[in-house]
């Protein structure tokens, strides 16, 4: 009798009955043993499991350490540039003379090797932090440039105190530079755009690359 997945076979009176139950109950007996299971495969570790939601997150020290990172490429990128743009006035002969003829586009120039500069050093501190942290690479990132941000307008606030005591730039008199105000504000608003707008997206993008690291890790052992 089959009831569902349980056989069940009852033993008759006579031989002949006996035999067809005894190849039944053989039968019966193979198929049970040709079985084969199939384990099943393991799922790899969900996102939400507690052992990664308690590394997850923002962590201060992977910032921190990435904004040190940062703040000495910026030391070593400075030098190197400095020492290249030296070398090529000294090579060329470009004379301060001449910058000032084409004040325009030497200061567009500087702008732009600046904010690249600064791009590049956050791209690496954010890189940083991202291997560091292992989790939420761009979270890391973010930090790295939000140190760097707070402390800017930290020293903002002080200079802006100090100014408001000893007129500090009141006293910055600079003739010499041949652009008109409206120029340089223009251009001192375009270049802080960049300066914010440049280095976070350089920063979130290296948090993001130095993640990368540890998540082809965590998809071969997975």
């Amino acid at each position: 009798m089959d009831n569902g997945d349980t056989i069940t076979l009852t033993k008759p009176g006579n031989d002949s009955a006996t035999q067809r139950y005894e190849e039944a109950r053989a039968a019966a007996h193979r198929a049970m043993t040709n079985v084969t299971l199939i384990p099943d495969k393991p799922l790899p570790p969900e996102p939400t499991d507690p052992e990664r939601l308690s590394y997850r997150g923002f962590k201060f020290g992977a910032a921190f350490f990435g904004w040190l990172i940062m703040g000495s490429m910026v030391v070593l990128l400075s030098a190197i540039v400095t020492g290249a743009t030296a070398g090529t006035t000294y090579v060329l002969d470009y004379t301060r003379a001449d910058a000032e003829g084409q004040a325009g586009t030497t200061a567009i120039a500087a702008a732009a090797v600046f904010v690249l500069m600064l791009s590049l050093a956050f791209y690496t501190g954010g890189y940083v932090a991202g291997r560091l942290a292992r989790f939420d690479g761009v979270r890391q990132g973010f930090g790295v440039w939000m140190i760097t941000f707070l402390l800017i307008v930290f020293a903002a606030t002080v200079g802006a105190f100090l100014n408001s005591q000893y007129d500090l730039t009141g006293r910055v008199d600079r003739p010499d530079v041949p652009l008109s105000n409206d120029v340089l504000l223009t251009g001192g608003l375009i270049t802080a755009a960049a300066l914010l707008m440049f280095p976070l997206l350089a920063a979130l993008l290296g948090g993001k690359t130095g993640q990368r690291y540890h998540d082809k890790i965590d998809s071969l052992l997975d």
